[in-house]
């Protein structure tokens, strides 16, 4: 896909996926790459969630502090052609809005939200561009986006996925498995039960695996709907 011929639509998880996103878009504002394209945040809970953001620069690391005291990046979160969409009205104007642009929006995985709709509205032109920032679980639309399924059902409608679907792992920066046994293992002798919550399901048996190799005893993989007493 050629730059300016359609539109980009990035599911973005709402809470730090969104705000890294719009700092790259920053930079390459600032470095004059995306001089003419309007960029949109169209999320509720990712506008408050950088209002945040904004309010604590402290937080931020070495690397970005550094690049902050520059006249030129006083906003890490805001930048010519940037705007940021709390209103339902303004979102669905986005997908009658002519001309290129990029919408970034959640749920991360594009099982909600607003992000649903513009897919719905953008991925049968083969002029959009869909670009995955994020991990996708499996059975998720996101994922099926990622793994090119020529047709995807959105709001129980068939849609044919002819906009390039892009994937850009270099986003995720989950712990993996050798780092969260590194750091469960310094409280080994502390913990009393782990209840493994997140990943799928194969990924998360393998864990525990690996955790009752390291002298973990008491591991609950919960199912769904399944509760627990906790002492």
């Amino acid at each position: 896909m050629e730059l300016g011929l359609g539109k980009i639509i990035i599911p973005a998880f709402s809470v730090g996926r969104t705000q890294e996103i719009v700092y790259m878009l920053h930079t390459l504002s600032g470095a004059g790459k995306i001089d003419s394209l309007p960029v949109y945040v169209d999320s509720p809970l990712s506008v408050n969630v950088t209002a945040v953001f904004r309010r604590h620069p402290e937080c931020f690391d070495e690397e970005t502090s550094a690049v902050l005291k520059s006249p030129d990046h006083n906003d890490p979160f805001g930048f010519d052609r940037l705007t940021y969409i709390r209103d339902s009205e303004q979102s669905k104007e986005l997908n009658e809005r002519p001309g290129p642009c990029i919408i970034i929006a959640a749920s991360g995985m594009c099982e909600a939200g607003r992000i649903v709709h513009h897919l719905a509205n953008s991925i049968s032109d083969p002029k959009n561009m869909v670009l995955i920032v994020g991990y996708q679980a499996e059975n998720t639309l996101g994922k099926k986006l990622v793994m090119k399924e020529p047709m995807v059902n959105i709001f129980g409608e068939p849609h044919e996925v002819k906009a390039e679907v892009v994937v850009l792992n270099s986003f995720s920066g989950h712990a993996d498995r050798n780092e969260l046994l590194a750091y469960l293992g310094k409280f080994q002798r502390r913990m009393k039960k782990i209840f493994l919550v997140h990943g799928d399901p194969d990924q998360a048996e393998k864990l525990s695996s690996s955790l009752r190799e390291i002298g973990f005893r008491d591991i609950l993989i919960p199912s769904r709907g399944e509760s627990a007493v906790l002492n």
